[in-house]
């Protein structure tokens, strides 16, 4: 039974990982037009130990991209210095609903994983009661 738990284990901790992720980039699109965020990005990280089973994954420590802000001509804006510029986001959608897809793939593909480690568990109970 140990390797059906380990891959239970296993799916489990991608299906954290990617759920993690896609809050992050939640936050990144919902902040996308506040002047000054700046995108955080979550790497993952394997898991050793009392963790997880080998190839478990969890999320390291979020870091914020230190990539350029936009700079925004709006000399009405509160936020605009003299030259009537202001920061805003350095947040790309278009980047963050493409990762946003690959987490949602990724946390499915997870999800069937473990829906088939749970079946084939199942599936072994029976055949071992008879």
């Amino acid at each position: 039974m140990s390797d059906f738990s380990d891959s239970l284990s296993v799916s489990t901790s991608g299906l954290k990982a990617q759920a993690t992720r896609l809050r992050h980039l939640s936050e990144n699109i919902a902040n996308a037009d506040t002047p000054g965020y700046r995108r955080k990005t979550v790497p993952f990280e394997q898991a050793f130990g009392a963790e997880g089973a080998g190839g478990a994954v969890r999320t390291g420590r979020v870091s914020l991209d230190r990539s350029e802000l936009e700079r925004i001509h709006d000399p009405a804006h509160p936020l605009a210095d003299d030259s009537g510029h202001y920061e805003g986001s350095n947040v790309d959608l278009v980047i963050e609903i493409a990762d946003a897809r690959e987490a949602q793939r990724s946390y499915e593909a997870n999800l069937k994983l473990f829906d088939q480690a749970r079946q084939m568990s199942s599936a072994l109970m029976d055949l071992l009661r008879r």
